[in-house]
């Protein structure tokens, strides 16, 4: 079995991981009104892996806050529009820009909810084989979740909680 190798910088708060072959930087964020591209690779969330691996070092990240650019890391890695991601975040991608802009962090509450929807896409790359399907799956009624939308309880971290959990159920069969 042939293994990818890639090259790995780090950059603020986030690995960029480039394919040796193609140079090609996976980490990529569209800012228009239209349905950002999805990260070739999940090699976005990854980078943010060492602050979301347990409790504490989430917390702790949190609390330092996230360079804001991490929020459009987020955009590009999830595939929201930007309507969906301003839903789920509770500001606008505007703010953001000016945020990278002006080299600020963001705050703890939104720092945790980036670093738990990471998380979240993290595991749900993982049990469907691309951002692209976890991200239908998002926006198919879950039996799991009393048949809602599982992206309409992305904008709380209970929401979130509710959907790992039901990604953890999938994962094991556990439908019933």
């Amino acid at each position: 079995m042939a293994t990818k190798k890639h090259k790995i910088t780090k950059t603020d708060d986030i690995e960029k991981v480039s394919s040796k072959r193609s140079g090609k930087k996976y980490a990529t964020y569209n800012t228009d009104d239209s349905k950002p591209s999805i990260a070739a690779e999940p090699a976005v969330a990854y980078g943010y892996k060492p602050f979301y691996t347990d409790d504490i070092s989430l917390l702790n990240r949190s609390k330092q806050g996230l360079n804001a650019k991490a929020a459009l890391d987020f955009l590009s890695l999830s595939g929201f529009t930007q309507d969906e991601f301003q839903e789920t975040f509770k500001t606008t991608v505007k703010t953001i820009q000016n945020h990278v802009t002006r080299e600020l962090t963001l705050d703890a509450a939104l720092s945790e909810k980036l670093l738990k929807s990471f998380a979240l896409f993290d595991k749900g790359t993982e049990i469907f084989g691309s951002a692209d399907n976890f991200h239908q799956w998002l926006s198919t009624p879950a039996y799991g979740l009393g048949n809602q939308l599982p992206f309409d309880l992305m904008d709380t971290i209970t929401g979130i909680r509710l959907i790992e959990e039901e990604l953890i159920r999938i994962e094991f069969g556990d439908l019933a």
